[in-house]
């Protein structure tokens, strides 16, 4: 949980989607497709078998770019037959879920049509059986669509969904029905021929059902005729009813209820005869959802320039021009990510990255550990050459955060998040680990990180990459002979640096924190102050002994200067006695030289 949550797989640590690894890489179609992207990422499989089977799958689309391109429209709008099934299992469903999986199977035909006449090559046999399954229900359809009309209602019991032809028993009472409200017309005219009253109608409410309605002025006429029964007045209008009326009501009513009788008992079959091929549509379902996926790696691969990772079933990591997906989209086309390599192997699996804050150390462990996930998915990788040794696990320690809830503190859920991953992990894992020890006291953390470097080497023995600000680690290259060390490069340009987001081996020199501190907008006074402190304890000057003597930074303000009593010096005098407006320009230049040799003289 913690290594998903710091590499922000499916969400970011603001619990957003946008910025996550998914968003970027998600050009899906489908919400079934989606959800198997988002859920390979965030379980990535071991098997390469698996792995190269998902590969060869966006290769085949990559080669085939026409066919790709007409699946891709064809899953666009997609119905989510999952979803529709489970909701009919669990008696939710209505009438558009039989639509939508009648679409969906159409559709799933379509595409398997489309692939089987492409041509199969040898070199993607998973695409024979995606064809084969995504049209396994087809025959399905064919019982169900002549059952269904075009427009469905949401609910079931709204009725009307079933289309006229299907039963001939429903059709019948629908006959009767629309018959009864032909006669309800005929009635309207006799009603309005017997009483004079042109204007007269016969409407339809939820409170008194039909009725007889005539405007205020007719009221009188109605009312002396025995056969209309008042029901209601109102400002406007007067309501009446008839035996007649009221029989015809009854004989309406009844005809809808058995029309909805019979149309419900038949929904009640067709569901029963979808829930009964319930294995084969969840086969077309899948099969839909990995045809999406995998049209929608292909497109990300050509549009972006991804390339395919070369799996191998040793401990190699090699990256040539590795790039973090999210930043690189989220940079857009003006500015170029700086793309670099990462070589991890069995002579030297494991790398010490050194570098000041903001120069891209993070972003380089990210996004190594995004490419060995994307690998191990089976899409395609941001780099120009990717040869990965299936790694068995992948644990990341980046970034801080309190546990308040369970009372930790930053560091004690650092420490717990470093002991998993030193107790889980094996040779074949891959490790990133971000600062270890930076929340407690310099020596202490140097003590953990420099204990846990050595724990991962001699120990462990796995593909590692390591960042940190303890620059006393880089002797450790002496006594580890798997340890390598790197740099983020960085340039120093008229007092301040320009981070150039470029790795290369060696160590940095120092961290440049006072010039990192400066870019976020520190008092001009602290920088000069920290400046003045560093270049101290980088002499040696400045020790444990007497550090308190040249740390005022938290003294109490010096007095303001008092007055003095002794008068105005001669300096102050001579320029209370000057009158600029008489002064000529020579008197002024001879003027300006008095000055400052009485200046000096004080």
């Amino acid at each position: 949980t913690a290594t998903r949550r710091s590499l922000e797989l499916t969400k970011t640590l603001t619990e957003a989607r946008t910025g996550s690894l998914l968003h970027a890489v998600d050009k899906t179609r489908t919400a079934a497709g989606a959800r198997l992207l988002a859920t390979r990422i965030s379980a990535p499989v071991t098997d390469r078998k698996v792995i190269e089977g998902r590969l060869d799958l966006v290769s085949w689309f990559l080669r085939n770019d026409a066919t790709s391109s007409d699946i891709v429209a064809l899953l666009n709008g997609t119905p989510d037959i999952e979803r529709c099934l489970s909701r009919l299992a669990a008696s939710r469903g209505g009438p558009r879920d039989l639509l939508a999986i009648c679409r969906a199977l159409v559709i799933g035909k379509d595409i398997s049509m489309r692939l089987l006449l492409q041509g199969i090559d040898n070199n993607a046999p998973d695409i024979v059986s995606l064809a084969n399954d995504a049209r396994c229900a087809a025959s399905l359809a064919d019982s169900l669509m002549p059952a269904l009309a075009d427009e469905m209602p949401l609910l079931a019991r709204d009725g009307n969904f079933i289309r006229a032809g299907y039963h001939s028993a429903l059709d019948e009472i629908r006959q009767m029905r629309d018959e009864s409200r032909h006669l309800i017309v005929a009635l309207q005219a006799d009603y309005a021929a017997q009483t004079g009253v042109s204007s007269l109608k016969i409407k339809h409410n939820n409170v008194l059902g039909y009725h007889i309605e005539v405007r205020s002025l007719h009221g009188d006429k109605l009312m002396a005729d025995p056969q209309f029964i008042h029901r209601q007045t109102t400002a406007q209008a007067v309501r009446f009813t008839t035996t007649e009326l009221a029989e015809m009501e009854k004989q309406m009513a009844s005809a809808s209820d058995r029309a909805l009788a019979y149309e419900l008992k038949i929904f009640d079959e067709l569901v029963a005869i979808i829930l009964a091929r319930s294995s084969e549509l969840e086969q077309t379902a899948l099969a839909l959802a990995a045809l999406d996926v995998a049209t929608a790696s292909a497109k990300l691969a050509s549009e972006f320039y991804y390339c395919r990772p070369i799996m191998a079933d040793d401990t190699r990591f090699i990256v040539l021009g590795g790039r973090h997906p999210v930043v690189e989209q989220a940079l857009g086309d003006s500015t170029p990510f700086i793309a670099n390599d990462c070589n991890l192997k069995d002579s030297v699996h494991l790398w010490l990255l050194t570098g000041p804050n903001m120069a891209g150390k993070s972003t380089f462990l990210r996004q190594n550990a995004h490419i060995a996930i994307l690998a191990q998915a089976g899409l395609f990788v941001p780099a120009e050459r990717a040869e990965i040794g299936i790694v068995d696990r992948l644990f990341s320690r980046v970034g801080a955060s309190d546990d308040l809830a369970r009372g930790r503190s930053t560091f004690m859920v650092e420490m717990v998040e470093t002991a998993t991953i030193l107790n889980q992990s094996t040779n074949k894992s891959l490790v990133i680990l971000d600062e270890i020890g930076r929340g407690t006291a310099t020596w202490d953390g140097l003590a953990i990180a420099w204990a846990c470097l050595e724990y991962l080497h001699n120990v462990i023995g796995c593909r590692a990459l390591f960042a940190t600000h303890y620059h006393e680690l880089t002797s450790l290259t002496v006594r580890l002979s798997g340890l390598t060390c790197h740099a983020m490069q960085v340039k120093e340009w008229q007092g301040d640096i320009v981070f150039l987001h470029e790795v290369s081996e060696g160590a940095a020199d120092k961290s440049y924190g006072v010039h990192v501190a400066k870019l976020a907008g520190l008092p001009p006074s602290v920088i000069k102050r920290a400046s003045y402190l560093l270049a101290k304890m980088e002499t040696g000057a400045l020790s444990d002994r007497n550090i308190d003597g040249l740390l005022p930074l938290f003294a109490p303000p010096l007095p303001e200067p008092q007055a003095s009593d002794e008068g105005p010096s001669a300096l102050e005098s001579m320029i209370e006695k000057i009158n600029p407006d008489s002064l000529s320009p020579r008197e002024a230049l001879a003027l300006i030289y008095e000055l400052k040799a009485l200046d000096a003289k004080s």
